[in-house]
């Protein structure tokens, strides 16, 4: 897979140099850096911009570009024996997913769990979390359902989420399961019955809810936290 941008690179350079295959420049760079690249040990290429852009897929490269290993999902028994897990189901905006694992490996989430899609974009999404989804353990399950039964038999509370919900804080079991479903329908009446709480955050104006993205990091935030 390829990825692009000063940004990422540097952080795949100081945390994850095992997974770059081939390193790609489209312009030069001052010497200190060009160094840094260098001891990895790995093939530098140059390319035009033509074949830059190309391989960017039109994203702002900045002339950075690496082609690293893709990235493998863990087993979901390995997930069964974490603590706070984040569950996205039917989540499928790049944007969105990359947003929640940014704020999941920030804030603490030990793994994620991706149900419920047919495509997972993982170059996509690594970019927009800019490369938090490096570290963070992930798997995929396409039946939400089987999840929540394995989460529960594995000793979970599980967490929804829905705009009638309840307030945190409450009393929260040791091993948690925090569920988030797409904005366009939120959780279905199916899953929400499967849950042990149905969370909410309270608005101070009248306004329908928050981007998803945003309203996981605030109760990721609250339940690692324990603020209301």
């Amino acid at each position: 897979m390829v990825v692009y941008g000063k940004r990422i690179v540097e952080l795949i350079l100081a945390q994850h140099q095992e997974r770059i295959i081939n390193i790609y420049l489209a312009k030069e760079i001052d010497k200190a850096f060009f160094n840094r690249l260098k001891k990895t040990q790995k093939p530098i290429l140059r390319l035009d911009s033509k074949k830059a852009q190309a391989m960017a897929k039109g994203g702002n490269h900045q002339g950075y570009l690496l082609e690293i290993e893709a990235l493998e999902p863990v087993e979901f028994r390995s997930i069964k024996s974490m603590d706070f897990v984040l569950v996205l189901c039917g989540i499928s905006d790049v944007g969105n997913l990359g947003s929640l694992f940014r704020s999941a490996y920030g804030l603490g989430v030990d793994g994620i769990v991706i149900c419920g899609i047919h495509d997972f974009k993982q170059e996509g999404v690594l970019r927009v979390s800019s490369g938090a989804m490096l570290g963070m353990p992930f798997c995929v399950v396409y039946n939400p359902l089987d999840v929540f039964h394995e989460l529960k038999q594995a000793g979970f509370a599980l967490l929804g989420t829905s705009l009638q919900g309840q307030n945190l804080p409450i009393s929260l079991e040791s091993k948690k399961a925090l569920v988030l479903g797409n904005e366009g329908e939120g959780l279905s009446k199916k899953v929400l019955a499967k849950m042990d709480y149905n969370l909410t955050i309270p608005m101070k104006r009248d306004f329908d809810s928050l981007n998803v993205g945003v309203a996981g990091a605030i109760l990721i935030d609250r339940i690692i936290n324990g603020r209301d």
